[in-house]
């Protein structure tokens, strides 16, 4: 997969609105958005108006930013939700949400989905009992993920684990601070997912 090297903070200037790809630094009076909110390069404080394709793709960006995955895997998991029953942008947020790297992330065990897709590859998790170090493997319900238990004195998890105590945990999973552990209790539906992505847009531009 190809991997975006450059400043993370850009992205988020490029689509003019915080994306929450670097944890605890977005809340903050660093954030690049407080400081900069225009898109970078010597042209960026000059907003063209977007065409009808631009505003799908630009969409389309922004929630590959946000989940953090590749062009050929957003298609795959749109292909993926065309062929599930029910509304194919739904279907498709519902499927990024169930990657591991966004649960261990949604449950707090993570700042940010990087970090959180970072701890998957280490092999920090178990995903009922067996250890799975593939950020894009899907949860489903019932399945029950908890930190390795010779990693449970990682103290940036800790840590993590501490400082997002008041960050609500979805309503699809259920934490357990102190054994490090969560479980799945249904899939996501739309109306868990807190992010301003306008799903139809890409459905829209695939579509064509």
């Amino acid at each position: 997969m190809a991997r975006y090297k450059d400043e993370q903070c850009r992205i988020c200037r490029r689509e003019g609105q915080k994306l929450f790809l670097k944890g605890s630094r977005c809340y903050s009076d660093k954030c690049s958005i407080s400081r900069r909110n225009y898109a970078p390069g010597d042209h960026g404080q000059k907003r063209a108006k977007l065409s009808e394709y631009g505003t799908q793709l630009r969409e389309k960006q922004k929630t590959k930013s946000y989940y953090g995955v590749g062009e050929k895997q957003f298609r795959k998991y749109f292909e993926m939700a065309s062929n599930i029953k029910g509304v194919t942008g739904e279907n498709l947020l519902q499927l990024l949400e169930s990657r591991l790297d966004n649960v261990v992330y949604r449950l707090g065990f993570g700042q940010s989905r990087a970090q959180a897709r970072q701890f998957v590859n280490h092999g920090q998790f178990e995903v009922n009992g067996k250890k799975v170090d593939i950020p894009s493997y899907l949860v489903k319900p019932g399945d029950i993920i908890t930190v390795r238990e010779n990693k449970k004195d990682n103290a940036t998890i800790k840590l993590n684990v501490e400082e997002n105590a008041s960050r609500p945990v979805p309503a699809w999973l259920e934490k357990d601070a102190e054994k490090l552990s969560g479980k799945v209790i249904r899939l996501a539906a739309r109306e868990d997912i807190d992010l301003p992505i306008e799903e139809h847009l890409i459905v829209e531009l695939y579509s064509k």
